[in-house]
């Protein structure tokens, strides 16, 4: 399968400590759920998912909730293409690590209002008796706080397996990687990087074509005419030169000389016939 068949996107796992981000990663891959808690300092999962026209690859970074690990957030922040949020519904504290998770980005990502985010309250098997975040309080913040973001707020629960798919189709949504109404142009990260390399590419062709030369395309037509046309009418080397550097002009100059040479021979020959023919007749 070509290159150009393949999109892959890093999604990075933000949080508080103990909000189940972990859970929400192996439920969706897995299909598992274990009750025990084991601090996570950086996992990375790599997974590949057809989506008919496009063959998705996805690195999930599952980050530490504690905040001793400075430089390995940074980096993750800087690498990502989307973001997930998440917050424990049980936990106002947990609201409050997400809010200055997003403040993170915002301070290290000048793109962060193009990137793709959701924020996740988990838990919500507990919010009968243990809420203590209200999705609304959420939506408020961010929509009206926050505006002009690419951003969904929902609730999961990874014991219950609720809304952990729709995590991930949300992702796909809000990236959009598959075409839009079958249209092989799409807004996805795919042709964000096929615009940069025709951006590249447009950048050296302005460099080749600079005014010195006077063009990019047809000074290169040019000058493989000028040399195709001194090869088929002189055996000098010089025509392959004067197409490079100026064209008819120069091509013209050693075939001027030439004929010259040849016509000053023809003219000398013919006085020289004719002052024998004229001393004959005078004999």
């Amino acid at each position: 399968m070509k290159m150009s068949d393949f999109e892959r996107i890093r999604l990075v796992i933000l949080g508080g400590a103990g909000v189940g981000k972990s859970c929400i990663i192996k439920r969706f891959l897995f299909k598992t759920y274990s009750d025990k808690y084991r601090p996570t300092v950086e996992d990375l999962y790599n997974r590949e998912y057809d989506l008919g026209s496009v063959t998705l690859k996805v690195d999930i970074l599952d980050t530490s909730g504690e905040m001793q690990f400075p430089a390995m957030r940074r980096l993750s922040i800087a690498t990502a293409h989307a973001f997930l949020l998440v917050y424990a519904t049980t936990s106002e504290a947990s609201l409050g690590c997400i809010k200055q998770c997003f403040e993170e980005i915002r301070e290290q990502r000048a793109d962060f209002q193009d990137i793709p985010m959701v924020i996740v309250g988990n838990k919500y098997d507990l919010t009968a008796s243990h809420r203590e975040v209200r999705i609304e309080d959420v939506s408020e913040w961010v929509f009206c706080e926050l505006p002009k973001l690419k951003v969904k707020v929902l609730e999961c629960s990874a014991k219950d397996d609720y809304n952990i798919m729709e995590i991930f189709r949300t992702f796909v949504t809000l990236s959009r990687i598959l075409p839009v109404n079958g249209s092989a142009e799409s807004g996805s990260g795919l042709k964000r990087r096929s615009s940069a390399y025709v951006s590249a590419s447009s950048k050296a062709k302005s460099r080749i074509g600079s005014p010195s030369i006077g063009g990019c395309e047809k000074p290169k037509d040019s000058a493989f005419l000028a040399a195709s046309t001194s090869e088929g009418t002189s055996s000098g080397t010089s025509g392959l030169g004067g197409g490079v550097a100026g064209g008819g002009d120069v091509k013209a100059k050693p075939r001027s000389r030439s004929l010259i040479r040849r016509s000053s021979r023809k003219t000398k020959q013919q006085i020289q016939n004719a002052s024998g023919a004229e001393d004959c007749n005078i004999q």
